[in-house]
């Protein structure tokens, strides 16, 4: 019975996605609310404070568990490792509000989506609704599943025909108030904070101006039985017909269902290329819309955000899509609430920083506690008392603390923007500092983006035949392979002007060819003007053929590493096919016997060359009717080809990229390439920008996938001794020096793979997967989706991960990075931590340096702020025991003139040009920082506790505040200026907070030179900052600072002294003063620099104390070195249970490649569906 409450108490938002959260039910009770309440206005509202900063406890102090179904609050937790809380009120949304009838029975749908959620969410007959709001999505509850659920969009189960067939002719008025009511407005708002609010954040005013257009588009739907309605965007509601007269920015998510169009996705992808986007067929199955064939459903669908730029009608109306998602649920309300709501940085920093905090509390807590027992004992008024505990408790936790820790990341991130790198998320640039493997992505990053036409390697009798050089000037011969390169891509014609993919476009440049407006020569097809004609140029080579018209395109996945197209030849009655694509992947595609026997070699003599590859094929298709050209299936079109021949393409290096990667080695950062590209080519690029060094050994690896009788298998072969068959799968592993991450100076060999293999190491290989990617360096084929999962693996292994990609299908691996940098200039920047507008790898080693920077000031700051802290504490608890205090004017000259213009300017040292071959200390529980505070504790303490002492034992001393008479007899002995006679007698009583006494005359300069010692030996410069006179404001403030000091230490001035409350003392005490300082300077600056700051020490201490790094590449890195056996060269392993410690991963699952319901079934895991989603 307590199960099934607990169950029902419980239960999972998003289950098995990013944003997972549990969600648990509590209903308010009136009584526990009113004491809440009083406790509130008793303490002053530091309840409400507490509640605030823990909404749980709110919870449990004011509710009581219950069933999710009868709760009236729930409190939601995240399921990461930081388990936050989040309080949210249960709303109840009336339908009985709607100006039109509704049937209170319970078997009639409100709606006619049987898979809507929404038939299962309202009470009949009460016609209500339970929701919840969270993170701008709305959440309505389902009360046959008894869990809350997404609305806002049409859901996932929805087969293609359930698309065309419930939503096809539009919606009712009736169904889409109800969808109004309970999805809400198709809007994306961000509330623009108060003034108070934007010092917290500064990005609500540039997201509102972001996204306050999208709200505001005039758009056309289809309402059923009614025609053609116009109306606002923020009225559109999942399951809407959509109409796209033309140009237009889209305001949801939709789904094309008629006709095609062009749509630039720049704000997505980071790319302002031309995409097209095709109509969801209409096929007769149960399967989810996502899943009905191999292809990448997201060419189907219009994301909000994107620009629609040309639309192609099918000649049967309008072009018509149906919103798939509206407000937040879209891929731009996405985009938006990751910067609203970013991922918590788990940086050991912050939290370190809070048990400082916790411990300088404690500290004030005892002080609290003295105070309270020498006053009382001295029987002072517990008025008195109190106020001066409460002094002592405040004196150890700065307030400037916070800001401190932030004041280091403005001046990085100005210094930053200086070089053209933006940052959205300045709490990462500490963790750059940690940063210790970088992944980059190849083509436009390390590579020139634009690629140059070398040649084609044309075939003929299944022979590889005499290579046409573009160099050459001569013109391209007709041929089948000029018909594919002329016609196999997504160009598009705009306003004059050829537009589209920079390969398509040289390619087809390349053959001389034009495009037409589309109604050129249509005629002579009998086509519709929406096809593409394509016709020879003037100086192409001589054609049979006047045109060709494209009549369908099945467009470019980097999923699934090809594109196809159909077109026609003018004067031919019968339609043909081209394909273009990955050699391997093309090859796959064609008949046998028209692949040449030589093709691996000849493919891998232009890879190791570093050229780029691409294959082209084609094939006549049998239909003849242009009706069912449109019906056709790719899995059809694209089989039984006849394979044509290869494209050459050279890209070159950016001149930046070789540079840059040796200093990173040098500062023994490991480096990684991760892309798309063909791997032979992958590994030359590594080898020529020496992210691979010469001497370097490489080893392939190849997983293939298990079979009928034949279990997963894994080759591991040298580069040099590979030979590749044709139905061998690709996959490749270099052996050579690491590039020198921290303790891999023995590491001498590298792994390549393919994207594939990566996938099949994941599920059946697992326990493998740690050691490969210690020394993995080539990822290659990878799709997008796998890019992300290859960073969370190396995140697993304790690395600090940056991320370095151009935004094109990066930005997941973008996101997912401690330090994600993005190359584009795009609206997609915003998904990554950093954006540099120069399009090169130069802003990897500046953020690092920058990081680097801001982390050693972030911990200079700290640790000068804490000493600060205790410095004050030592001083004011001696006073205390005689109750004194140090005097206003006296604060006043340390917090003001010493630590807060220490703390605004002690960060603005900038970072060293030269990269150290070690990372700072990413940890302020260490031993090294543990130590130097203690150190510098005790100095100040043995200093301040000798002066306080020896002060007493002065022939001239004398309690000032018990014998005024002895002192103004000896006054004149204190001081050459007999002006400075006067009436001290104002202080001669026995009261609390008595300021005028030689203890705080000596002890106050003791303090503030500690406070100038401290700021200037944390002010470290070498090897991770400029050397501390670079920073000239900082200089000049210490050096002001100590002369002011000096100034009134040695001054006879009665105004000053005055004010100041001190006591004018002899000349050789003063002196003695200067000197204690002066020596606890030494000694200080010493210890700091010659023992805590000297990493020589410290490493030879870990080496005889047998002290190890505790991070997982480092342990398997040690593990590896010891293991004679590894690499395995030259061999196959098969995955078995408990067989060279390989385990089969059962309990793998991977939602991105594979459909839950073909998991539950029990199916084997087929090849193709490693490549439905991104």
């Amino acid at each position: 019975m307590e199960e099934e409450s607990e169950k029902d108490h419980r239960a999972l938002l998003n289950q098995g996605e990013e944003n997972e959260l549990e969600v648990f039910g509590y209903h308010t009770q009136h009584l526990r609310r009113a004491l809440c309440l009083i406790a509130s206005v008793l303490t002053g509202g530091v309840l409400q404070l507490l509640f605030y900063w823990r909404p749980e406890w709110r919870v449990w102090a004011n509710c009581i568990p219950c069933p999710l179904q009868e709760a009236d609050t729930v409190l939601l937790r995240t399921t990461d490792e930081f388990q936050r809380y989040i309080r949210k009120k249960v709303l109840c949304l009336h339908l009985s509000t709607l100006k039109f009838p509704i049937s209170k029975n319970p078997k009639d749908p409100l709606v006619a989506d049987h898979h809507s959620v929404i038939n299962q969410a309202v009470m009949k007959p009460d016609l209500k609704l339970r929701c919840i709001q969270v993170q701008k999505i709305r959440y309505v509850w389902d009360y046959l599943e008894k869990r809350f659920q997404k609305v806002g969009l049409l859901e996932d189960s929805n087969s293609c025909y359930d698309i065309h067939h419930t939503f096809g002719l539009g919606l009712t008025s009736e169904e889409q108030e109800v969808r109004r009511l309970v999805c809400g407005p198709n809007a994306i708002e961000v509330e623009i904070q108060p003034i108070w609010k934007l010092l917290v954040k500064q990005q609500s005013v540039k997201l509102h101006n972001l996204v306050e257009d999208h709200n505001k588009v005039q758009v056309t739907i289809l309402v059923k039985d009614k025609g053609l309605q116009e109306l606002e965007s923020r009225l559109l509601v999942p399951g809407d017909i959509l109409i796209l007269p033309g140009k237009l920015s889209l305001p949801c998510d939709a789904v094309l269902i008629d006709g095609s169009c062009v749509v630039n996705e720049g704000m997505l992808t980071g790319e302002s290329i031309p995409v097209t986007k095709t109509p969801l067929p209409g096929t007769e199955n149960t399967m989810p819309w996502k899943c009905h064939s191999l292809e990448d459903y997201r060419k189907h669908v219009l994301f909000c955000g994107t620009e629609v730029i040309q639309v192609k009608p099918s000649g049967q109306g309008p072009i018509r899509a149906v919103v798939l998602q509206t407000g937040y649920n879209t891929a731009k309300g996405d985009l938006v609430r990751s910067i609203l709501y970013p991922r918590p940085l788990n940086f050991k920093l912050y939290s370190d920083a809070f048990k400082f905090l916790v411990f300088l509390a404690c500290l004030g807590v005892v002080g609290f506690f003295y105070a309270l027992g020498i006053y009382m004992y001295h029987e002072i008024p517990p008025r008195d008392t109190a106020t001066m505990a409460l002094i002592l408790l405040t004196v150890t936790v700065p307030p400037v603390l916070p800001a401190a820790l932030t004041i280091g990341i403005v001046y990085a991130q100005k210094r930053l923007k200086k070089k053209k790198i933006f940052c959205i998320s300045p709490q990462r640039i500490n963790m750059c500092g940690q940063i210790n493997l970088v992944c980059f992505d190849k083509t436009g990053t390390l590579t020139e983006d634009g690629l140059d036409l070398w040649g084609t390697v044309p075939t003929a009798n299944n022979c590889f035949q005499k290579v046409h050089s573009f160099a050459s000037g001569k013109a391209l011969p007709w041929g089948p392979l000029c018909a594919a390169m002329a016609s196999c891509h997504s160009l598009i014609l705009l306003d004059g002007t050829i537009q589209g993919d920079p390969l398509d476009l040289k390619m087809f440049e390349s053959t001389a060819w034009k495009m037409e407006d589309c109604n050129v020569n249509a005629y002579k097809f009998g086509m519709s003007d929406s096809n593409t004609i394509i016709k020879p140029g003037p100086e192409a080579s001589q054609s049979p053929v006047e045109a060709i018209a494209i009549l369908r395109q099945f467009p470019f996945s980097s999923s699934l590493q090809r594109m196809s197209v159909i077109a026609q030849l003018a004067g031919e009655h019968h339609f043909r096919a081209y394909l273009k694509g990955a050699p391997e992947m093309v090859a796959r595609f064609c008949r046998p016997e028209t692949v040449p026997k030589n093709f691996p070699q000849e493919l891998r003599n232009y890879t190791a060359q570093g050229f780029r590859v691409i294959a082209l094929a084609h094939k006549v298709l049998k239909t003849g009717k242009l009706s069912d050209v449109q019906r056709l299936a790719r899995e059809k079109v694209e089989s039984e080809l006849t394979f044509l021949g290869l494209l050459i393409m050279e890209n070159r290096l950016k001149k930046e990229t070789k540079p840059v990667l040796k200093e990173l080695s040098e500062a023994r950062i490991r480096t990684v390439m991760i892309t798309g590209d063909n791997l032979q080519t992958a590994i030359t690029v590594a080898k020529n920008s020496e992210m691979i060094p010469p001497s370097s050994r490489v080893i392939i690896i190849e997983a293939s996938e298990p079979e009928e009788h034949i279990p997963a298998s894994l080759t591991w072969q040298l580069m040099e001794n590979q030979e590749m068959g044709t139905g061998k799968k690709e996959a490749h592993v270099n052996i050579g020096n690491s590039s020198g991450p921290e303790g891999e100076t023995g590491s001498s060999y590298h792994f390549a793979m393919s994207g594939k293999s990566y996938q099949v190491i994941f599920q059946h290989f697992n326990s493998l997967l740690p050691k490969i990617l210690v020394n993995g360096t080539v990822f290659a084929r990878m799709s997008p989706g796998q890019k992300s999962s290859l960073i969370e693996e190396f995140q697993k292994l304790n690395y600090y991960v940056g991320m370095c990609g151009d935004g094109a299908n990066d930005c997941g691996a973008l996101k997912m990075a401690h330090a994600g940098i993005s190359l584009s200039e795009q609206e997609a920047s915003v998904a990554s931590p950093f954006t540099s507008k120069i399009a090169n790898i130069e802003c990897v080693p500046h953020l690092i340096r920058e990081g680097r920077a801001a982390l050693v000031s972030s911990f200079g700051v700290f640790k000068y702020l804490i000493m600060y802290g205790i410095i004050q504490f030592i001083g004011t608890l001696l006073l205390y025991w005689q109750l004194q205090i140090f005097g206003n004017y006296q604060y006043l000259m340390q917090d003001v003139a010493i630590t807060l213009m220490v703390c605004l300017t002690m960060s603005s040292t900038h970072a060293y040009p030269k990269l150290a071959p070690f990372r700072p200390a990413g940890q302020l529980l260490s031993p090294p920082l543990l130590l130097s505070v203690f150190l510098h504790s005790c100095f100040t303490c043995i200093v301040q506790v000798c002066a306080f002492l020896y002060v007493k034992q002065q022939p001239w001393y004398c309690e000032v505040y018990r014998d005024a008479e002895c002192f103004l007899a000896n006054q004149s002995n204190f001081s050459s200026n007999m002006s400075l006679e006067r009436n001290w007698t104002r202080n001669a009583t026995l009261i609390p907070g008595s300021i005028l006494s030689f203890e705080t005359t000596t002890l106050w300069p003791i303090v503030t030179f500690n406070c100038i010692t401290v700021a200037f030996i944390f002010s470290k410069g070498k090897p991770f900052r400029k050397p501390i006179y670079t920073n000239y404001i900082f200089s000049f403030l210490l050096i002001s600072a100590s002369g002011l000091t000096i100034f009134l230490l040695f001054s006879d001035f009665q105004d000053i002294y005055q004010g100041m409350e001190f006591i004018p003392t002899i000349t050789s005490w003063r002196v003695s003063i200067l000197v204690a300082a002066l020596t606890q300077f030494c000694v200080a600056f010493f210890v700091e620099d010659a023992i805590l700051q000297n990493r020589a020490f410290w490493l030879l201490i870990k080496k005889v104390f047998g002290f190890y790094s505790k991070s997982q590449y480092r342990t398997w890195q040690k593990k590896l070195a010891e293991d004679s056996t590894w690499p395995p060269i030259n061999r196959t392993d098969y995955a078995s249970d408990g067989k060279n410690g390989f385990y089969i991963n059962k309990g793998y699952e991977n939602h991105e490649l594979v459909p839950k319901e073909k998991l539950k079934s029990g199916d084997q895991i087929k090849e193709q569906h490693f490549w439905t989603r991104l």
